[in-house]
């Protein structure tokens, strides 16, 4: 396996990963309608992230694996924005498994924006 397909199959399963550990913790927010709506909303871009990034991997073409990026920016920088929603509308106690998916959160973002502009840069 080439030293590219290894961080492939890294992120696929960092991304999976990732989706389900933010379902765990939405099953640990409070049962309010907030928490609830919220829940829905993060469960959705989270797991579109490492959809959308395995659809990546599959494109037939640099201009839909460049899109498919995008669209995987997208979702994780949504997440971060209901992991910021949930903290400071004090939806869960577990600060600390929240400061943990949002770090990793931010970990994902930064290699997605990288491969994004990367993949831009050498699109021109």
């Amino acid at each position: 396996m080439t030293e590219k397909q290894e961080f492939i199959e890294r992120m696929k399963k960092k991304t999976k990963a990732f989706a389900v550990e933010v379902i765990s913790f939405c099953n640990s927010l409070k049962s309010d309608r907030a928490s609830s709506v919220v829940s829905y909303q993060i469960i959705k871009s989270a797991t579109s992230t490492g959809a959308n990034y395995r659809a990546a991997c599959k494109a037939r073409s640099k201009k839909e694996f460049f899109s498919k990026l995008c669209i995987v920016v997208e979702e994780i920088d949504e997440t971060k924005y209901w992991l910021e929603v949930i903290l400071e509308a004090s939806l869960s106690n577990r600060s600390e498994f929240l400061n943990q998916l949002y770090n990793k959160a931010e970990e994902i973002t930064k290699i997605m924006s990288s491969a994004r502009n990367s993949v831009y840069e050498n699109k021109n």
